[in-house]
């Protein structure tokens, strides 16, 4: 005896089930629709490098200077370097500052964060480690300027600061432009 609920009621009203073969079929189309609506709507994203940079690596990305036509300096800050002492494999950290004017290609972030990562498990002396830095960065970028200054924090007492530059041959800086010096203002009178 069939019993006379509401949900045998909708049971029997449903439409035939479509056989399994359809089902899949219906659902790819459905996704592939998805697929192809997103991809026309997506942004065109840049290439990915050959080797993403995403754990530590001595490979530097460089990208073109937008503003090949004039000198501007670019700066980076690293406080956190870290390698370790060649002789006593205790840890080193330095501050480094890099201003660069670069040429026709300037580093790429990611990549040099990713570079100054892989000196953690090295040692190097703070002389050979500044200079060798600033030597891959000019292999890559070429820039018409670089100054990297490493501030190595205290080691038996001594302070060490490293100061490397290199500079473009023919290269001339724009002579320096003295501004006039501003008293502070409030906007309130006295």
């Amino acid at each position: 005896m069939a019993k006379n609920t509401p949900a045998a009621a909708a049971k029997s009203a449903r439409k035939p089930a479509a056989s399994p073969a359809a089902k899949p079929a219906a659902k790819t189309k459905a996704i592939a629709t998805k697929m192809s609506t997103a991809q026309e709507l997506a942004p065109k994203m840049r290439e990915m490098p050959p080797n993403p940079p995403s754990r530590p690596s001595k490979e530097l990305h460089a990208f073109p200077n937008p503003a090949p036509e004039r000198d501007y300096v670019i700066q980076f800050q690293v406080p956190e370097f870290t390698c370790h002492c060649p002789l006593t494999g205790q840890p080193d950290f330095a501050h480094f500052t890099i201003d660069m004017i670069a040429d026709k290609f300037c580093v790429e972030l990611k990549s040099l964060k990713m570079y100054f990562w892989s000196y953690r498990d090295e040692g190097a002396f703070h002389e050979k480690v500044t200079n060798t830095i600033l030597e891959d960065i000019v292999k890559v970028t070429n820039p018409r300027f670089i100054r990297i200054t490493a501030k190595w924090y205290v080691r038996g007492g001594i302070y060490t600061n490293v100061v490397v530059e290199h500079r473009k041959k023919g290269w001339k800086p724009a002579p320096r432009v003295d501004l006039p010096a501003h008293g502070f203002e409030t906007g309130l009178l006295r």
